[in-house]
């Protein structure tokens, strides 16, 4: 498909990408989702949360499944503004709390990664056997969009039903991705992200202390040395680099067969030029890239109740309902 215009143009001080994606993430607020919460069994004997939100109609036959990003939740305000734009639109919502994400660590010494397909299609079947489900469409933020292009792409199995994607601020290729975020701008993002990392390190250190060591602990200053120390082994990755070979969508974008759209602003400044997948969307005819000059990472702030790339979801979504 040719590239998709965009007709997101912010006002100030929303044309500033920094701006736009702390405000999003540390200041805007969603209120008025009700959640109910329900654990289901993964393939490997491990667990994950999902909060579930509901429309209106009793009757639904339509449901959306919701992925958040590193170090996210259900709660994130991405998260309920999606859900919530969704309810009100006749769509119930399934938000994943990845492995370990849901307030409670997960019972296994992995835990959640931007290629843990496998539990996406867990969490798919385990809605399909409600038997309630006609309609079914993936929403993934960030390390959640990898996390759905690269099961949409893989050679896996999967039900007939999922109708439309929608992946927003996703990093398709994570080495690229890496190199954005250790630039010097990307500092305070960085050291975020890795204070929370090093806090579930230690936790599982507590609980696994023949398999992870307080020396790989204090060695872990950085998200790829994380990587290295931890989740490459505990994932069956044999380097870091591996991992980020293995668990990148970017190769898996050509296979999805379903009208998929990939939001990815410019400004993104967890972004490198090889997480805009160009050649890739404008060879297939179901993969749509969107990239609008503005919308920081999973910001795309308006003036009004919902964000951009929200709107733009329920458009695309409704674009394809029969």
């Amino acid at each position: 498909m040719p590239l998709i215009p965009s007709t997101y143009k912010p006002k100030r001080p929303f044309t500033n990408g920094h701006l736009n994606t702390i405000y999003a993430a540390k200041i805007r607020k969603v209120k008025g989702l009700s959640y109910h919460r329900e654990r289901i069994d993964l393939s490997d004997g491990d667990f994950l949360d999902i909060d579930f939100s509901f429309a209106q109609s009793k009757s639904n036959s339509t449901i959306a499944i919701i992925v958040h990003g590193l170090e996210g939740h259900a709660k994130r305000p991405y998260m309920q503004g999606t859900a919530s734009l969704l309810n009100k639109q006749g769509f119930d919502c399934a938000s994943i709390n990845l492995r370990g994400c849901s307030g409670e660590d997960n019972a296994k010494i992995r835990s959640y990664h931007s290629g843990a397909s496998e539990d996406l299609s867990d969490v798919v079947n385990y809605i399909l056997s409600k038997n309630k489900y006609k309609n079914l469409f993936l929403c993934g933020f960030s390390l959640g969009g990898n996390l759905i292009l690269k099961y949409l792409g893989e050679t896996r199995s999967r039900p007939n039903n999922i109708v439309a994607a929608v992946a927003v601020s996703t990093p398709v290729d994570l080495y690229d991705s890496l190199g954005a975020l250790e630039q010097r701008k990307n500092w305070v993002y960085r050291w975020s992200f890795l204070k929370d990392l090093r806090k579930k390190y230690h936790a599982k250190l507590k609980v696994f202390p023949k398999e992870l060591s307080k020396e790989n602990y204090r060695k872990i200053k950085s998200l790829m040395l994380f990587d290295e120390l931890y989740t490459a082994p505990a994932n069956g990755f044999k380097n870091a680099l591996d991992y980020y070979t293995k668990s990148s969508s970017r190769q898996f974008l050509p296979n999805i067969k379903i009208p998929t759209l990939i939001i990815n602003a410019l400004d993104d400044s967890f972004l490198n030029e090889k997480c805009y997948p160009k050649e890739e969307a404008a060879q297939s005819k179901n993969l749509f890239l969107e990239m609008p000059a503005f919308g920081g990472h999973v910001g795309f702030i308006e003036n009004q109740a919902h964000t951009y790339c929200e709107q733009r979801t329920l458009q695309f979504f409704q674009d394809y309902l029969d």
